[in-house]
């Protein structure tokens, strides 16, 4: 069983991954095992906190919009069965229902290897790609401001 560092690593991957991309990996296993819903898809909102430094007294930002989606692993074993949650910001169903189901079937020993392997590990690498992107792109546009001195 993994714990709660690893399940969270996880989570943040599946949640920051790009809906086509995850899609197109979880469509490339093999005979995957059928989920029911605990509950279905909703969206909802919840409340953003910020602080000025990162270290300064917490403020509300605002409100975001999320969508959330719990998913049961169906098994012979009723005694056995796996829940999968899945937060994603924005208003996908189809994101927080993937993001679920990848959730319940890496704390699945059967599945949790090849999971990691052939879904989570592709998206950080393209989420590390997409952040250098970003990264490049913004120090491209950065202007260095110096303060001129007057001759006299």
């Amino acid at each position: 069983m993994a714990n709660i560092t690893q399940r969270q690593t996880w989570m943040k991957t599946l949640a920051k991954a790009e809906l086509k991309q995850l899609e197109a990996l979880v469509s490339k296993l093999d005979t995957l095992p059928s989920y029911s819903f605990l509950r279905s898809p909703e969206i909802g909102l919840t409340m953003v906190q910020g602080s000025t430094g990162g270290t300064g007294k917490p403020f509300n930002l605002g409100d975001m919009t999320i969508t959330r989606c719990v998913v049961q692993l169906e098994s012979p074993a009723k005694s056995e069965s796996i829940v999968g949650f899945g937060y994603i910001g924005g208003r996908s169903h189809r994101h927080a229902e993937l993001a679920a189901f990848c959730d319940a079937l890496l704390q699945s020993p059967e599945w949790h290897d090849q999971i990691q392997s052939e879904v989570i590990q592709p998206l950080k690498t393209a989420n590390l790609q997409r952040q250098e992107l970003k990264k490049r792109q913004t120090s491209a546009t950065k202007v260095n401001f110096l303060t001129m001195v007057r001759g006299e």
